[in-house]
């Protein structure tokens, strides 16, 4: 029989082996972009589909031609609105790629709002920062150009930047009372800039933020916002089998951390209001963490129906 220093070897280079396979199967996965299709009954009955591309969490980097070309291949999908829920930027110069990949999407309407690292460029943090949900509002590396990002995407594409906007736009011959805060995970968030009750004629009311934390969806849903698109949490980008996601990174619980979900809030009133969240796994990976596992990135195309 083998000695325990001959075992103990073989154990160690399997373990190793193991861990390599993991680490090249995440890799793969990263690149692996996928259109998830979802269906969400939220609009009057007798009332025509409605169809948004959601797309959140690009986090584009220098040289990610692969990801930037699938992005401009989605303007397949014909959506009838594009929302964009933060964090499309990681890096200085990513602004001009990005925004050049998205042309093909800018004959259709868009809203937008930022997320964390559309301020500041990401930085490594520590597990414990992640999965027990570590919750800092400082920045945490050098600033970006938000601000020019989105004057310029707004200029070239024509969508609506939202961020702390409250408004009624016409999509499709349809009235959309559409809603954005800023970012919830810096505390930029200022539900009550956008609340108010919506018109009686509206056919649908959407509200928009980055980071799905409960005080917005709570104010959101009280305030009459019926679905509300979200991203931030990379739909916790390890997923285990029996376990799901491992971490949200903000305060929403783990099981929300992609797709769809309902959200119920009691007001001061004593009546229970709903709405409907989507969480999208988003498109990229912090820079530190390069890597998905049983968590595809993806784009969302969310067709609302009527009500049955």
């Amino acid at each position: 029989m083998p000695g325990g220093r001959a075992l103990a070897l073989r154990a160690v280079a399997a373990l190793g082996t193991a861990g390599a396979a993991t680490v090249g199967y995440g890799l793969y996965e990263r690149d692996s972009y996928t259109l998830t299709r979802r269906e969400v009954p939220v609009l009057a009955p007798g009332s025509a589909p409605l169809r948004i591309l959601h797309l959140s969490d690009l986090h584009v980097l220098p040289r990610q031609a692969g990801k930037l070309r699938w992005l401009g291949e989605l303007a397949r999908v014909m959506p009838d609105l594009v929302a964009l829920t933060g964090d499309v930027l990681s890096h200085a110069d990513a602004s001009s790629p990005l925004r050049q990949a998205l042309a093909p999407l800018y004959g259709f309407p868009g809203v937008f709002v930022p997320g964390n690292n559309d301020y500041y460029v990401p930085r490594p943090h520590s597990p414990h920062h992640y999965v027990l949900g570590a919750n800092e509002a400082k920045p945490t590396g050098p600033a970006l150009d938000w601000s020019g990002f989105a004057k310029d995407l707004a200029t070239d594409s024509g969508w609506r930047d939202m961020t702390h906007v409250h408004e009624v736009l016409t999509i499709g011959g349809r009235r959309l009372d559409t809603r954005g805060v800023d970012d919830a995970k810096l505390r930029r968030d200022r539900a009550d800039l956008v609340a108010g009750t919506p018109d009686s004629g509206v056919d649908l009311v959407l509200g928009l933020s980055h980071t799905p934390e409960p005080r917005v969806l709570d104010a959101f849903t009280a305030s009459g916002v019926q679905l509300t698109l979200s991203g931030h949490t990379h739909g916790g980008q390890i997923r285990l089998p029996f376990v799901g996601a491992l971490a949200t990174n903000c305060g929403l619980d783990r099981r929300r951390a992609r797709g769809l979900s309902r959200w119920h809030v009691a007001p001061e009133t004593g009546t229970v209001r709903s709405s409907w969240l989507h969480v999208s796994a988003g498109l990229g990976t912090s820079p530190f963490a390069p890597i998905r596992f049983g968590c595809r990135p993806e784009a969302t195309l969310l067709t609302l129906t009527a009500i049955r």
